[in-house]
């Protein structure tokens, strides 16, 4: 089994949604994405375009991550999942500049409110505790709403079902028929590194 995503860039209306419901599934502290979208334009003033690309951590078959981190506290779970071992994280930040897709960030700061000088609400307080000062923070696609079942926020949130979501080993899977259709294709194909998030562009 290999989870995977195919994100349709032609139905992906830049709302935002799934950033939002991964910081309110993972809490993670304000400044940290592990989805985000971003914005670009294409053409000349008066036919220019607003189009968008949403990125995450891309999974990656070939993971230069995992190929630097000298602890092993970058590691490789069921599904082909790329996770991170806080307990053997020391913070060298190796893996930040090994990922193509800038995918990683580091957690630098001891977490703090989103409101300053409004306090700690009880959800910060519990979900705060799973960012230490000093961790790499990164998509997981939801590994633990993947144990129960679910799919990642990302994929359950949005609004125009730009994103699909499953187990690219199983061809009848409607993500292992994308790939195979053509349609949808990685980024950065030629960094080598076999990623499990692919594209449907939107001129396809």
């Amino acid at each position: 089994m290999r989870y995977g995503m195919v994100i349709d860039l032609r139905k992906c209306v830049g709302c935002n949604a799934c950033t939002v419901a991964c910081k309110q599934e993972n809490a993670t502290p304000p400044g940290v994405f592990w989805s985000k979208v971003l914005q670009y334009e294409i053409g000349d003033y008066p036919q220019a375009h607003l189009r968008f690309l949403p990125m995450l951590c891309m999974h990656c078959q070939v993971a230069p991550c995992l190929e630097v981190c000298p602890t092993g506290a970058t590691y490789r779970a069921e599904g082909g999942l790329l996770l991170v071992n806080d307990n053997l994280c020391v913070a060298c930040r190796y893996c930040i500049m090994a990922c193509p897709y800038e995918a990683r960030s580091y957690n630098a700061t001891r977490p703090r409110e989103y409101y300053s000088g409004q306090g700690m609400t009880e959800y910060e307080t519990l979900g705060y505790t799973q960012h230490p000062k000093g961790s790499i923070e990164k998509c997981t696609f939801c590994a633990h709403r993947l144990r129960v079942g679910k799919e990642p926020a990302c994929v359950a949130t949005c609004p125009s079902s730009a994103r699909v979501f499953g187990d690219l080993d199983k061809p009848e899977s409607e993500v292992s028929r994308l790939v195979a259709s053509g349609l949808a294709k990685p980024r950065l194909e030629e960094q080598g590194t076999k990623p499990s998030v692919f594209y449907i562009d939107e001129d396809s």
